[in-house]
């Protein structure tokens, strides 16, 4: 796949169709929102400060895409991603989640990804040091003043040490050059080594009731208590395999410069971070529905979103973080408020709106068949462990899709995920006997959808708990 520097939004959206059927409005306008980011980072420093992102509003019943759109846009752009539900804040003043805990959050899932990163970078380096470690803790040096004898006298002339017990610098390489290479060989994958780790529990834990604003102050806590309360440390066994990915990964961490990883992780966070609003339709002020105090905090959680959207400065415990361009895809049914019944300034941030629309049959049998991780294909290798050859007739797909799609017309609309709970129906009794069949090829036709689906798609009521 090329860089996300020279995605276009064409290639854009051809990458976002090998994985989501339709929509094509919406690819279209993330597409575009996302080259934009580029184009802003061409433009001389002066006026590349004003450019802000032009955020979205994706309207569109449940099971459509929304939430998957946004995601696999995160993934092509390798941004921090973050998803949310608008309905969990509350006001300021309130007890719950405040809005600026979800930058924060963002902030961490930088400073994660960084931090991979980078340790991924220091491997080769990592793997030397490591494998250093370990042939010291298989390597024990004779008895000194300092402690006894950790080798008995019959093999510490093959340790590199003469009969009196003074090292023999030459015979001491040759020996650690021959463990080397049985270490590389696995001849000494059973021998077990004694390694220092961190013990488990460490700090006392420091509550602090989530009201608003308060969840950095718990962080800062148990920082600060881990300072005064070191973890101790205690000896674990662990086999010679499993100590030297152990080692591995300490020395990666070791190697990874903290501030470094501290200073990208914001920066990619300002600049590239990508925050999902679900259910934004939730904190809507419904027209006509009075002035009740649920009203109250929906608006007082528009009135927080708002600087956070429009462009604010949040406190994390990696520093500040400027909002003014992480760029914000809302989403939601709107089914009994309209954006329109969001607060004017708020609507004001989020210039493009598209509307996803329903999916039908069509769409369900391509959404089964042509993605790249259809339901299909993953059932298909599941049961490929189990040695069953898996085939579908393309009747019986259809009829899947028929069925689903039926199902969500006499009970809740749930779209595309309808066909999670068809499939794991129809191939119940395939996936319960796998280990026992003995044809190792199994072919689901339209006859066995329907036999394995009707009494339930035809009752409506039990329809409502099964599928």
């Amino acid at each position: 796949m090329k860089g996300i520097n020279s995605l276009t939004p064409r290639e854009t959206v051809a990458e976002l169709d090998r994985y989501i059927i339709g929509q094509a409005e919406a690819k279209r306008s993330v597409a575009i929102a996302l080259r934009n980011r580029w184009r802003r980072q061409q433009v001389e420093p002066p006026l590349r400060e004003e450019i802000a992102p032009k955020n979205i509003i994706m309207i569109g019943p449940t099971g459509v895409g929304k939430t998957e759109i946004a995601r696999r846009l995160a993934q092509l752009a390798q941004s921090p991603f973050l998803k949310v539900e608008a309905s969990k804040f509350t006001e300021v003043g309130y007890v719950g989640r405040d809005v600026e805990s979800m930058i924060r959050d963002l902030t961490q899932l930088a400073v994660n990804m960084v931090t991979r990163e980078e340790q991924e970078g220091v491997q080769e380096k990592a793997a030397v040091l490591a494998e250093e470690r370990l042939l010291d803790l298989l390597l024990p040096r004779p008895a000194t003043s300092a402690g006894p004898a950790s080798v008995t006298p019959s093999n510490v002339i093959s340790l590199g040490y003469d009969e009196s017990g003074h090292r023999d610098e030459s015979r001491a390489q040759s020996t650690r050059e021959r463990f080397r290479e049985m270490l590389r060989q696995g001849d000494l994958d059973d021998r077990v080594v004694e390694l220092s780790v961190t013990a488990g529990g460490g700090p006392p834990v420091v509550e602090v009731f989530s009201a608003s604003g308060m969840e950095e102050m718990q962080s800062s806590l148990q920082e600060a208590f881990s300072k005064f309360f070191p973890r101790k440390k205690q000896t674990k066994k662990m086999k010679v395999p499993e100590a030297l990915e152990f080692l591995k990964r300490e020395e990666a961490e070791r190697l990874v410069d903290t501030e470094s990883v501290t200073e990208k992780a914001i920066r990619r966070t300002e600049q590239s971070g990508i925050i999902f609003l679900d259910e934004i339709d939730k904190i809507a002020s419904r027209g006509g529905s009075g002035s009740g105090s649920p009203d109250v905090s929906r608006e007082g959680v528009q009135r927080d979103l708002l600087p956070i959207v429009e462009g604010t400065t949040v406190t994390t415990k990696y520093g500040p973080v400027k909002t003014d361009h992480i760029l914000f895809i809302a989403s939601g049914a709107f089914h009994l408020a309209k954006p329109s019944d969001l607060a004017p300034e708020l609507q004001g941030r989020f210039p493009i709106r598209v509307n996803l629309q329903a999916l039908g049959e069509d769409e369900f049998y391509r959404i089964l068949t042509e993605p790249q991780n259809a339901l299909i294909k993953q059932y298909q290798a599941l049961l490929a462990t189990e040695d069953i050859h898996l085939v579908f007739e393309e009747e019986a797909i259809r009829e899947m899709a028929r069925i689903a799609v039926q199902v969500n017309q006499k009970t809740e609309d749930i779209g595309a995920r309808r066909l999670h709970t068809v499939v794991e129906r129809v191939l119940d009794e395939v996936s319960f006997d796998a280990s026992d069949r003995e044809d190792l090829t199994f072919t689901v036709t339209a006859q066995y959808v329907r036999r394995q689906l009707s009494d339930i798609s035809e009752n409506q009521d039990l329809s409502r708990y099964i599928l």
